[in-house]
């Protein structure tokens, strides 16, 4: 076996000793010459198409661990983390060069709670679910969901015990694996903070007038509402289809709010503000533990939205 195929059997990742056993000190030495491998640390090595974020754990004998593994999964994230979240054992000394490359976490892991360098898909559920904000929560949980991650999740929900398990709970109930990506899953998780509105995402709407499959519905309600990105209407063809079809959907009796990513990244409690204007909520009343995002849920209400007849006003 190779130098470059027993690394890719380990997930990109590897010990100069276990390369060696499996090959030869010289094969492994022509290896890194070449940049076929590349050195993470001491006596780390791994490929030159694996993550940074990688690259930096694996260089400290480290793994991966919250939204960095869940990256490594494939899984979306509402905002990839600046520095890796990089978990350590509870004992290990870290040298303060390592503290300021990444973002420290302590905990001890079984052999089989590790695969590809960070923690493993249920382990890396669990941490989510019980330590990232709700919106954050949701928009991995949605994403596992999409890729198939349904018994995981279901797993890593019922594991998580005392601080977090409400939240876990509240994530694992509304995630949707429908949800088509990061943008939906925050604007839905905003919208579960507006008492009496019920969205779900990507629901067929049919009528003798218009078919539609919004982004997300209330069906109760009859409202629609669309996260809309410049992208997706980069063509006239697709703008002008949009058009019609909400045109035709406020002639059937819906109400259409449409929102843009900015808004809905970086203005939450405005989007929040126009949802309970629309459902009629008042601004004052709270889900408990709902708003503002929280990693435990003890949030209060938003202080500087204001909600009137006369409009929603943001100081």
């Amino acid at each position: 076996m190779d130098v470059v195929t027993m690394i890719e059997r380990a997930g990109g990742l590897s010990t100069r000793a276990a390369l060696v056993a499996a090959t030869s000190r010289q094969e492994v030495d022509r290896a890194l010459r070449e940049g076929a491998v590349i050195r993470t640390g001491q006596g780390r090595y791994a490929l030159p198409g694996v993550s940074e974020a990688a690259r930096t754990a694996h260089g400290m004998n480290a793994i991966l661990s919250l939204t960095s593994a869940a990256l490594t999964h494939g899984w979306e994230v509402k905002t990839p983390p600046q520095k890796p979240h990089v978990l350590f054992p509870r004992k290990r000394n870290i040298p303060p060069l390592w503290r300021d490359r990444v973002i420290v976490h302590r905990g001890d892991l079984t052999i089989d709670e590790i695969t590809m360098g960070a923690t493993n898909r249920e382990l890396t559920l669990t941490q989510c679910l019980r330590l990232l904000p709700y919106d954050e929560a949701l928009v991995v949980a949605d994403a596992a969901l999409r890729h198939g991650e349904e018994a995981a999740l279901r797993r890593a929900v019922a594991s998580v015990h005392g601080r977090g398990e409400t939240k876990a709970q509240r994530v694992g109930a509304a995630a949707r694996g429908e949800s088509a990506n990061v943008f939906e899953s925050v604007t839905r998780a905003i919208c579960h903070t507006v008492p009496g509105l019920h969205v779900e995402p990507q629901v067929v709407i049919s009528s003798s007038t218009c078919w539609a499959r919004p982004d997300l519905v209330d069906l109760e309600r009859r409202i629609v509402i669309e996260c809309d990105s410049f992208e997706f209407h980069a063509s006239r063809e697709g703008f002008r289809k949009d058009v019609r079809r909400y045109t035709l959907l406020v002639a059937d009796g819906w109400v259409v709010l449409r929102f843009t990513w900015e808004d809905v990244m970086f203005r939450p409690a405005w989007v929040r503000a126009l949802l309970l204007r629309v459902v009629g909520a008042d601004a004052r009343t709270l889900v408990h533990g709902a708003w503002p995002f929280t990693a435990w849920g003890d949030g209060q209400a938003p202080t500087n939205v204001r909600v009137s007849t006369q409009g929603t006003r943001v100081s």
